[in-house]
């Protein structure tokens, strides 16, 4: 039975590495197989073109280049990693996924969306997510979390962009979450820790309605 793929979206600072790791966790107290991953990178390949990318070297080839940069990375992902585990019944949960490609290369770089759409049915085909939890917060208050989260460190090729950037990529996602709400949920990230990881749960306990499987009894019963 193919397993249940997860996908997490939104800005900068919206906590999507903190909640993709939380709702794994609880996932796995089930007994439920879990593969973590994120893009760009979550493979082999797909994490070498991920350093490229964020390293902002191909931000001087345009828009257009770093579309096509995703896309290959994509498919490294959806074939070394995803697919396999999907295969086998294990949910997968994808710190980004195609919709990020849609909305900051698509929305805000303005890449035409035919290109996207070629490069989405090439790449992802079927390999469509189950749901996807579109993490919501204002522009500002996201990038003083990632400022924050950062520290010392440099910004990363997305993270360095003004705040008018930022702000273009929320109405991105939430005009994203609006138009397919049969996949997407919007979740307020502007609450406490605990009460977004609370909603999330809920949502993907009415949405996909997860079962705890039975512990494996060996012949003397223990």
């Amino acid at each position: 039975m193919r397993g249940r793929f997860i996908t997490f979206e939104g800005g900068e600072g919206t906590g999507k590495s903190t909640h993709t790791k939380l709702l794994a966790e609880r996932l796995k107290n089930l007994g439920i197989e879990v593969v973590l991953t994120r893009e760009p990178g979550g493979s082999p390949g797909a994490e070498i073109i991920r350093y490229v990318i964020l390293s902002g070297a191909a931000k001087p080839l345009g828009a257009e280049a770093e579309t096509m940069l995703f896309a290959s990375a994509r498919d490294d992902h959806l074939k070394t990693t995803i697919r396999p585990a999907l295969a086998r019944g294990a949910w997968v949960i994808c710190d980004r996924f195609a919709d990020s490609t849609r909305v900051y290369q698509g929305i805000v770089g303005a890449v035409d969306p035919r290109l996207i759409g070629e490069l989405e049915r090439i790449t992802v085909g079927t390999t469509v997510p189950d749901l996807t939890l579109v993490l919501d917060v204002p522009a500002a208050v996201g990038m003083e979390r990632a400022n924050k989260r950062r520290g010392a460190g440099e910004a990363d090729r997305f993270e360095s962009e003004a705040l008018e950037f930022h702000e273009r990529l929320r109405a991105g996602f939430r005009a994203l979450a609006k138009s397919e709400p049969n996949r997407c949920v919007l979740i307020d990230v502007t609450a406490p820790r605990p009460d977004v990881a609370a909603q999330i749960w809920s949502v993907v306990e009415q949405r996909l309605r997860p079962i705890a499987k039975a512990p494996i009894v060996n012949e003397a019963g223990q």
